[in-house]
């Protein structure tokens, strides 16, 4: 165990650790350009002060869409531009039509910030805004998807477009996952996805190239070798393409060599880091589900625990529960939290989906079992996985009872 004195040393290992933060900007984004080159020219009409084409942007966690789209905004920043006013939301934080537009207006109008004004007055005072000097505003949501009011914040988003004689409103959305939009009202539906950019996961080449790039300027001289960039690189490639795990594993592989009084990083530093990073990971993914996704996941976590009735199998150490057993739970914890559960065609998406992101395993049973069915397994700890649910299911609760 380090003393204090040690952790306040210079460190051995870092220059710069912060440049292995998903949220550090580098000077260059590799293996992006395309996908940089789209958001441009989906931008470039407002800009230009004309009424540009809605955008919406998915791909799964740590594929670069934010990262991209910020690189793309400080670019703008450098243009003189007197048309466009952007506003970039994240709605994790603002996760509400009322809430959004009042971030708009507190971004664009700080005077009429925090006063208390109602939906139909953040509305007017955008309008007139816009319209004074037909302005652009381009309204960037990340995360799109846990907005709970998200038709509604879309009609709105339109609707200004409709009632200005000049100016307007172009909306830009960010998601890890293209199936909400199979919840959309039809009418947002086709007001939002005027453009679509795919970001697909990056290989283990592009991988090897961020962590090489981001590693230069984060550690110091000599301290990680090539060896190591392309095992961390191959073996986040394998699990996901996600970059985000490629920088935490690095970064936690550092930690653990200064921990040992190391000068350099090893593999087996990275192997012990690609644990905790992992863990670490998929613990801040499941924050990042929207409700029903949890409220399913939460379902399977209860019953792993040992909530379930005889229908659960045990093969081994592994544990599996039928499907229609996790649909009568999840229906059933739908509804003491007084929220509507979903019908099964919806229910077997966020399987799908959860199985996609490697939260959860699902496979066909085999004859014998009560007929053919889905078997579904928990892939990480229940008792931690129903901790973490815990605290974003009933704390959203608190929060909005």
């Amino acid at each position: 165990m380090q003393t204090l004195n040690e952790m306040l040393a210079e460190s051995k290992i870092f220059a710069k650790r912060e440049a292995l933060s998903p949220h550090y900007m580098p000077k260059h984004l590799i293996s992006r350009a395309k996908e940089i080159n789209s958001i441009e020219k989906a931008l470039a009409p407002s800009l230009k002060g004309e009424r540009g084409r809605n955008l919406f942007i998915y791909g799964k966690t740590g594929t670069g869409k934010t990262l991209c789209t910020r690189y793309v905004l400080d670019e703008i920043k450098m243009i003189p531009n007197g048309h466009a006013k952007i506003s970039y939301i994240n709605c994790k934080i603002y996760n509400s039509r009322y809430r959004v537009l009042n971030k708009i207006v507190g971004d664009n109008l700080p005077a009429y910030a925090k006063r208390g004004y109602g939906t139909v007055d953040l509305y007017e005072k955008l309008t007139s805004w816009i319209e004074e000097d037909t302005k652009i505003l381009v309204v960037i949501l990340d995360e799109i998807d846990v907005v709970k009011d998200l038709d509604d914040l879309i009609y709105t988003l339109a609707r200004i477009n409709s009632d200005i004689r000049s100016g307007g409103v172009t909306t830009v959305g960010i998601s890890n996952r293209v199936s909400f939009k199979e919840t959309l009202d039809p009418r947002g539906l086709s007001t939002l996805y005027e453009t679509e950019i795919v970001f697909p996961p990056y290989y283990a080449t592009d991988l090897y190239e961020i962590l090489k790039d981001r590693s230069a300027v984060a550690f110091k001289p000599g301290v990680v070798g090539d060896d190591v960039l392309h095992y961390i690189a191959a073996t986040s490639a394998k699990e996901s393409g996600d970059a985000r795990l490629s920088l935490k594993v690095m970064s936690k592989a550092g930690e653990i060599a200064e921990e040992h009084g190391s000068n350099t990083v090893t593999i087996e530093d990275a192997t012990s880091a690609l644990k905790i990073a992992d863990n670490e990971i998929v613990y801040d993914m499941i924050g990042t589900l929207p409700l029903h996704h949890q409220l399913v996941l939460y379902s399977i976590a209860v019953l792993t625990k040992g909530g379930g009735s005889y229908k659960k199998l045990t093969d081994g150490s592994d544990v599996y529960l039928f499907s229609g057993e996790v649909y009568s739970r999840y229906k059933s914890i739908s509804e003491s939290m007084k929220k509507e559960p979903k019908s099964e065609r919806w229910y077997r998406k966020y399987i799908s989906e959860l199985a996609m992101e490697g939260l959860i395993a699902s496979l066909e049973s085999s004859k014998g079992i009560r007929g053919h069915t889905k078997l579904i397994k928990l892939m990480y700890p229940a008792d931690k996985t129903k901790s973490v649910l815990e605290g974003q299911l009933f704390g959203q609760e608190q929060q909005q009872s």
